[in-house]
């Protein structure tokens, strides 16, 4: 990604073309939190010193209610700020804000020491354990969405019900059934592009109303920055458009939106470490089939990174496209990990996470699992060959209650990314759980009301 240089931030705050610097970092839901800052203030002081935000931005629920539990930030603690950093290599234009760019900014407390529970701070460990191995990683995340033709507004009048998606049937690499929403999508890829991502294609899905567009891989960070751009810019503007778009992984009882993760791992010089042309059955080298097994021995205790909310474990129903076995094929879209491509393309894909990941914390777990792979020299089982839903294999957590549990009580997990990060994920699973266990749901009330 090409970034905004400061010289161009400050030409074009000079001649008008731009007047705001949105300052942005990730919360734990993988949303974007910040600030709008005057563009002349944001060079005069905000370039030197960064800016402030209240510490409850990673102790919230989705709704910004301020919750027990979290040991950083309490109302014992006086929810006090700590820094929002500004780091420039990600400054870009953001053109469906008319005169805007955006940054996004690394967490610190004021003493400037890491927020270790900062989703970006936490991939940025897992980055650097990668690198003081001799290795990085190659990413690309696939967000599949949901359009409707309601507005954000009317679909929250309407309480999510009777919407009417673009798209009235299975438009899967329709050609046609992407024309129907082609000006939103163009627009999408467009201001995707001039916020610096390179966009590949777009494709229907099987859902009603459902798309992909998919951008080229980079590093790992980078690629987790664009994601939660595009993710926050794509429904900016079909808000403007007069659309609501979801990224939810289970917006209905039929196929949910996916968030499948590409990823590899390279030497520091651009190696090709998981490749071995010697290996004509996959082109795997040793180090590869390590990667794929750290990957199966750690993919239980992972899960809350990959299915973050009650919902998300919704989508993993056999036969939707969406994972239930904890196996890993070649080509095979039945299981959780999909090898694919050659040589300088080989990748594993992982099938498991949806639409509503963070991509800091997901991408985080795959490199964590990855590199214990590697250091341990793991076996990999042989690759699956047949349908995996119907298979005998370990499954996915179905609930978030069960993926709690197995993050909470790993100690992998603890040793890997740290006893203050275990505790915050764990707590924001069960904020979560709680929340629902008190809703009365509609399902509930056509199942009770007048039978009991």
């Amino acid at each position: 990604m090409k970034s905004m240089s400061i010289e161009a931030l400050k030409s074009g705050v000079q001649d008008g073309s731009i007047d705001t610097v949105v300052v942005a970092m990730t919360d734990m839901q993988g949303r974007l939190t910040g600030k709008r800052i005057h563009g002349q203030f944001f060079i005069d002081e905000v370039l030197k010193h960064g800016t402030e935000g209240c510490n409850y931005l990673l102790a919230v629920d989705v709704d910004m209610n301020t919750v027990d539990g979290y040991e950083m930030s309490s109302w014992e603690r006086g929810y006090s700020d700590f820094a929002l950093v500004p780091d420039m290599s990600t400054l870009r234009l953001i053109d469906w804000q008319p005169g805007a760019v955006l940054v996004l900014a690394d967490v610190q407390w004021l003493d400037h020491t890491d927020v270790v529970a900062s989703p970006r701070q936490i991939l940025r460990k897992q980055v650097k354990a990668l690198n003081d191995a001799g290795m990085e990683a190659m990413c690309g995340t696939e967000l599949e969405f949901v359009v409707y033709k309601d507005t954000y507004e009317e679909a929250w009048d309407k309480g999510y019900k009777n919407l009417i998606p673009v798209n009235q049937y299975n438009v899967d690499y329709s050609i046609m059934g992407g024309s129907r929403i082609e000006p939103l999508l163009r627009r999408i890829r467009l201001s995707m592009a001039n916020a610096g991502m390179t966009v590949e294609s777009v494709k229907g899905e099987c859902n009603f109303g459902q798309h992909e567009i998919a951008f080229k891989y980079s590093d790992a960070l980078s690629n987790c920055d664009n994601h939660v751009i595009y993710k926050n810019g794509a429904k900016e503007i079909a808000s403007q458009d007069g659309y609501a778009l979801t990224f939810m992984a289970k917006p209905n009882e039929k196929e949910g939106n996916s968030s499948h993760i590409h990823l590899s791992f390279r030497g520091l010089d651009g190696s090709m470490v998981m490749t071995d042309e010697k290996d004509t059955e996959h082109g795997m080298s040793d180090l590869g089939r390590q990667f794929i097994a750290g990957q199966i021995a750690h993919l239980h205790e992972l899960a809350l990174l990959f299915a973050p909310n009650i919902n998300s474990y919704k989508r993993y129903v056999p036969g939707s496209f969406a994972p239930t076995a904890i196996r890993w094929g070649r080509d095979n879209r039945t299981c959780a990990l999909r090898l694919v491509g050659h040589g300088s393309s080989l990748r594993l894909e992982n099938r498991v996470a949806g639409g509503d990941v963070n991509p800091y914390l997901a991408v985080s777990g795959i490199i964590a699992a990855g590199l214990d792979g590697i250091k341990n020299k793991m076996v990999l089982e042989p690759a699956f060959e047949g349908n995996a839903y119907a298979s005998d294999s370990a499954r996915i957590p179905s609930s978030m209650p069960e993926a709690l549990e197995l993050w909470e009580n790993s100690a992998w997990v603890k040793q890997v990314f740290g006893a203050e990060v275990q505790a915050h994920y764990a707590n924001m699973a069960k904020v979560e759980i709680a929340a629902f266990g008190k809703a009365v749901t509609d399902w509930e009330l056509f199942r009770n009301f007048e039978r009991f």
